[in-house]
């Protein structure tokens, strides 16, 4: 027993899963460039044998961001789709998946396109509404897969209510905690089974890395998901898992500044005579603003809107930015607008689409940390540009 006080998110977020090389003395893990190690005798190792099974470079991040979500196991993979897959694999044909119905195009793909195909069947809807939910539960369903906020309006679902609804039928509860990271949002300790990260965003923050991570508190879920790591080989290079703590460690600092711009944004817009709507948490109009206020530690960075007119103004707003960089992802230091519709979502049919109220006009911006000042003047005069 230990009365000493736990260590508070940046301390772990700097240290968590890391020690200076016994070797050398180095204070940043190594790079291990490595795909297998020496063995004393046959079966007898250091721990590692083939890199595809463990990596020192890989334990070490999936070590901190275990810590940082509360969680005993972390395991990381190449892309968040790899998690996401890898969670997903650890289900049986004929099993059934609820799913929100606001979710990454990237999920809602995998899903429908890949395994529905082998005998997985899953039902969209919106998971902010607890009685959608339990409508949605067979006695097939195993999983509940979660995004909140969701991608791209920006929507709250109530964790704690949705994983007390469902932990009485026997499902487990996923949440893709990538917009609000584990700074922002716990939810391990809201009563769900596994957490799972596009660890390319705001975890990496610098747009210069591609990955994903699974953390849970289960030994037998990871025991499950650590056998699917090693047998499928989804797994990151030493290079990445290098990058990705690097950017953990100025985690905390970067929420902070996201979280704050991204408020100043959205108030601004909110205000503005040619926007018709904004979607983020922190605004005082939100439907789950008081959730929110629950379960996160501030708004977040991501924020998406309309603009007044035709679907075809926003397509030369989003374009007109100088500041804010037209692309694909989101959570790096630099400022991204993005079209949904025809971007990150456009491989959600139309008619699902706007079922679930994203709209061909909608924008959705992930908020650097540049100056507030700047990025208001940018979008301001994109704006006036796009009329």
């Amino acid at each position: 027993m230990t009365d000493e006080k736990p260590l508070g998110f940046s301390t772990r977020a700097v240290h968590a899963g890391q020690e200076p090389d016994p070797a050398t003395g180095a204070i940043m893990t190594p790079v291990y460039l490595t795909s297998t190690y020496v063995q004393p005798a046959p079966g007898k190792h250091k721990g590692f044998d083939y890199a595809r099974t463990a990596h020192p470079t890989r334990l070490a991040l999936e070590r901190n961001l275990a810590a940082l979500e509360g969680g005993k196991f972390g395991l990381c993979f190449a892309s968040g789709m790899a998690a996401t897959s890898t969670v997903v694999q650890t289900l049986s044909s004929g099993d059934h998946v609820v799913c929100g119905n606001d979710v990454y195009g990237g999920t809602y793909r995998v899903f429908t396109k890949v395994f529905r195909r082998f005998g997985l069947s899953f039902s969209f809807v919106n998971v902010c509404d607890l009685k959608a939910v339990e409508a949605a539960i067979t006695p097939s369903t195993k999983l509940v897969w979660i995004e909140t906020p969701t991608n791209p309006l920006l929507q709250i679902v109530d964790i704690a209510a949705v994983c007390a609804l469902v932990k009485t039928k026997g499902v487990k509860v996923a949440v893709d905690n990538t917009f609000a990271t584990p700074y922002l949002q716990q939810p391990l300790s809201l009563g769900a089974d596994l957490v799972v990260h596009s660890t390319t965003k705001y975890l990496g923050g610098h747009s210069d890395v591609v990955g994903g991570a699974v953390v849970t508190g289960d030994a037998a879920l990871h025991e499950s998901l650590k056998f699917l790591q090693n047998a499928v080989g989804a797994v990151p290079g030493p290079l990445d898992c290098f990058l990705v703590l690097r950017g953990t460690k100025t985690l905390a600092l970067r929420m902070e500044r996201h979280c704050d711009n991204a408020r100043r944004v959205a108030e601004h817009l909110a205000r503005h005579p040619e926007v018709a709507k904004v979607h983020y948490p922190g605004l005082p109009s939100h439907r789950g603003r008081d959730i929110a206020r629950r379960q996160m530690r501030d708004f977040g960075g991501m924020i998406s809107f309309e603009l007044k007119a035709d679907v075809y103004r926003a397509l030369r707003m989003a374009s007109s930015c100088k500041v804010f960089s037209l692309a694909e992802s989101l959570g790096g230091v630099e400022s991204l607008i993005g079209h949904p519709a025809s971007m990150t979502h456009g491989s959600i049919p139309r008619e699902e689409r706007l079922k679930a109220g994203l709209t061909d006009g909608l924008i959705r911006l992930s908020v650097g940390i540049e100056d507030a000042d700047d990025l208001i003047a940018d979008l301001d005069q994109a704006i006036a540009s796009s009329k």
